[in-house]
């Protein structure tokens, strides 16, 4: 433990996990996987309350899913909870229209966008 952690109370472990929120350093694998985990715990409890938009429903979030959140929150660079939060709206919409495009009629097309020179 440095002397500044000694002094300040904080282990290397949550001086590590500060500079990982704030985007300081960047996180390890092991550290990406345990953002991962606890961001999947979160949306599964968001998903099993009937919460589509952790960010409107913020308040809501809270109460249902308090402790998931605080782990994904202490798991996570700042600026990745927020993206994955839009991901997941965004993500869930998408579903939704393609499901409603699909019952439309439309015919699903698969793209390849290979840009590399053919011979």
């Amino acid at each position: 433990m440095g002397l500044l952690s000694w002094f300040s109370g904080e282990s290397e472990a949550d001086k590590r996990a500060t500079e990982i929120r704030t985007g300081t350093v960047a996180p390890s694998r092991a550290e990406r996987q345990r953002c991962w985990d606890a961001r999947d715990a979160y949306f599964s409890c968001l998903d099993a309350n009937g919460i589509f938009d952790a960010l409107k429903e913020d308040k809501k979030a809270a109460k249902a899913c308090g402790t998931q959140s605080r782990e994904f929150e202490k798991d996570c660079a700042t600026q990745w909870v927020t993206y994955f939060k839009k991901w997941r709206v965004q993500e869930i919409q998408k579903k939704a229209r393609l499901k409603e495009l699909e019952a439309q009629g439309a015919i699903k097309m698969d793209v390849n966008t290979d840009f590399a020179s053919r011979k």
